[in-house]
């Protein structure tokens, strides 16, 4: 009669059927809270819980980073590292509320105007990962690079992929709008389109240096101007960053220049 072979581990092989059922970090973990439940000694149940707890927000965290990775915002931004006291007319109570996501939900837009270098990219950026972080699909652009990806994907015939990228998300965050002063007939449609496209059916975060009364400088057409506009800022929350720019030289030298 042949012995029965007895694993060296006798946990290999309840990690076995772990990875089996793609509970890998419940696998990977089991040691750990087995050994946490001798010391203890929680009811089975519990420690059944912290098993499948462990699973679930390992499964959490991915797909966390899965969002981040999909949308392009880069580096982690928190408001907690913006100077509020620097933007005292900018309410930090109504930027935190935001965080909440609240408005992605209720799929209202937020758009975020002032000079440039004061903090408008920050604040969109930090509310776009606080929003992924409540499981909120989120795409970060900057305008003129979207429009041209846009117009690209014309020629390769892949344009309807392209749009649904811009129009699918639960929050589109789009930078540096009217920083390109000279936008064509055809970039501007394309504007227009994703605007129609996501109005009331998806939020969108606006962030622009230019007052909406001079996005008729940039968009060649003053009544598509009109159109984008009140679409915008229909329901939206406008937040306005005013006072000195963030970003300063170290140091002067030489008299001034004409106009400086």
């Amino acid at each position: 009669m042949t012995p029965t072979t007895v694993p060296s581990d006798p946990l290999e092989p309840v990690r076995a059927i772990l990875v089996e059922l793609h509970l890998t970090t419940a696998a990977r973990r089991l040691p750990e809270l087995l050994a946490r439940a001798e010391s203890a000694h929680p009811a089975y149940s519990e420690l059944l819980r912290d098993i499948l707890e462990s699973e679930q927000a390992a499964r959490h965290e991915r797909k966390f980073l899965r969002r981040i990775r999909w949308s392009k915002l880069g580096p982690f931004v928190s408001i907690d590292d913006f100077d509020f006291a620097a933007r005292p007319q900018l309410s930090p109570q109504v930027v935190k509320e935001l965080l909440t996501g609240r408005f992605v939900e209720e799929r209202r837009n937020l758009i975020c105007v002032g000079r440039p270098s004061t903090g408008k990219t920050s604040i969109a950026k930090a509310i776009g990962h606080a929003v992924c972080r409540r499981g909120f699909s989120v795409h970060y652009a900057q305008l003129g690079d979207l429009l041209q990806a846009l117009y690209a994907s014309r020629g390769d015939h892949t344009y309807r992929k392209a749009f649904r990228r811009v129009s699918a998300p639960d929050l589109l965050i789009l930078d540096d709008c009217g920083f390109d002063t000279s936008l064509g007939g055809e970039a501007a449609n394309e504007l227009f389109r994703i605007v129609c496209a996501r109005h009331r059916r998806r939020a969108t975060i606006v962030v622009t240096n230019l007052p909406f009364k001079q996005w008729g400088e940039f968009l060649p057409s003053p009544a598509q101007a009109v159109a984008i506009v009140d679409r915008l800022i229909d329901q939206a929350t406008i937040l306005r960053f005013g006072g000195e720019p963030f970003r300063k030289p170290r140091e002067i030298s030489g008299a001034p220049l004409e106009g400086e």
